[in-house]
């Protein structure tokens, strides 16, 4: 598959100086997936060091407790950045490094960690953007319900109010939370990432707090540092049903308003998209008075993930959704080791998608890439596979911007 990949795969033809000036080009990592020292300097656990511990849960039962040794080498992988000639860097805040309990006494240790990382970053020419939350909840917060209890909205207050006072001396750009839907619905609901709850009420529970959290971290940063450029990330995949069937347009109608429009409506004051998924008629629960209200943040940019589109057919076996995705592999077309298709055009769709709501000013794409199964062959990797994901990916971005 991947030699017809390459032979299909049109040379770039594009260059830096085909984007326009103010294209922001940049690397992206988060620190449960970078960091290691899970244990030292005053960290204690998250969900997900608890989580990985748990027998088959993890690929080949791996532990995030070294990772990429990041804790010791950020000047390493920093230089790298700066060798490589990438102006930016986004990479996320450990909440239990910060503050181990999840609220109260403070770890100094890691405040003088993120300093040394922030300096690194500016001293080397690097613009640090930072995600205050991506996943890693303290475990002494999921004990007492994590996002599932309203009170996370005091506790996440809490730890924005530490980081903003901490680093906004240093970092314009900051990001609220990567990708609620996935750390909502898959730690919540399906039970496949931590803390591996399952149910739809916990689900919508999380939800809710968690879009709360957004619009509260907005103005808890906006409060100390107006001028600081705020926005929030959101995963999305393109969405297209498995045929013209009034069924399979209906099944995948509901996972585009899952996946597509459910985290950020809220958000930009339009409300929960009940009538095109009536399983969330239920968050009702969860709401009090004023919610509506204190959702509604006005960022200054989203980011969006991109990676791939998802082709989808009614199930009446599945709950709630009445529907399930074709895999692409069973599609027969060329996919990651993840089993997700390559499919540059998922970047011109989702970018359309979220441009057409009014309240969006700005838009970054946060991540995008592919997962191959890496050889070392004489201390090398033939790394053709993802050299052409990027190619084509890159290219059809290249398009995109030279015809708006």
């Amino acid at each position: 598959m991947s030699q017809h990949f390459v032979k299909d795969t049109k040379p770039i033809i594009c260059s830096v100086i085909d984007f326009k000036p103010d294209f922001v080009w940049g690397v992206s990592t988060s620190a449960l997936q970078t960091e290691g020292a899970f244990d030292i300097d005053g960290k204690e656990s998250s969900i997900w060091d608890a989580f990985a511990t748990k027998k088959n849960v993890i690929f080949n039962n791996d532990s995030p407790s070294v990772a990429c040794d990041f804790y010791h080498r950020f000047e390493e992988d920093i230089n790298i950045i700066k060798q490589l000639g990438i102006p930016n860097f986004r990479f996320s805040l450990s909440w239990p490094r910060i503050l181990p309990k999840g609220t109260g006494i403070i770890n100094q240790a890691g405040i003088d960690f993120y300093h040394r990382v922030i300096d690194h970053c500016l001293k080397s020419g690097i613009e640090p953007w930072i995600t205050i939350y991506h996943w890693d909840l303290p475990l002494e917060l999921e004990k007492n319900g994590g996002w599932t209890n309203r009170e996370i909205l005091h506790w996440f207050e809490e730890f924005v109010q530490v980081c903003i006072t901490s680093f906004g001396s240093k970092v314009k750009n900051w990001m609220i939370l990567n990708e609620p839907i996935v750390f909502t619905g898959a730690g919540y609901f399906v039970g496949m990432h931590a803390p591996g709850k399952k149910g739809i009420s916990n689900f919508l529970a999380a939800l809710h707090h968690a879009n709360l959290c957004q619009g509260i971290g907005l103005r808890t940063i906006k409060q100390h540092y107006p001028n600081a450029r705020v926005g929030t990330t959101f995963s999305c995949s393109h969405i297209t049903s498995f045929t013209e069937r009034e069924k399979d347009k209906l099944a995948s109608n509901r996972i585009h308003t899952l996946l597509n429009r459910l985290a950020i409506e809220p958000l930009l004051g339009l409300g929960y998209p009940i009538n095109d998924l009536p399983t969330l008629g239920n968050i009702k629960k969860w709401i009090k008075q004023g919610d509506e209200t204190a959702i509604k943040a006005e960022f200054d940019f989203i980011g969006i993930q991109v990676y791939t589109r998802e082709v989808v057919t009614h199930s009446m076996f599945i709950p709630y959704l009445k529907a399930k995705l074709v895999p692409a592999a069973k599609r027969k077309v060329y996919h990651t080791k993840m089993g997700w298709e390559i499919y540059p055009k998922a970047l011109q769709n989702m970018i359309e998608h979220f441009a057409a709501y009014e309240a969006v000013k700005e838009i970054f794409i946060t991540e995008n890439g592919a997962s191959f199964a890496d050889e070392v062959t004489d201390g090398i990797v033939d790394d053709q596979q993802r050299i052409d994901y990027l190619k084509t990916y890159i290219e059809k971005l290249c398009k995109i911007v030279s015809e708006t």
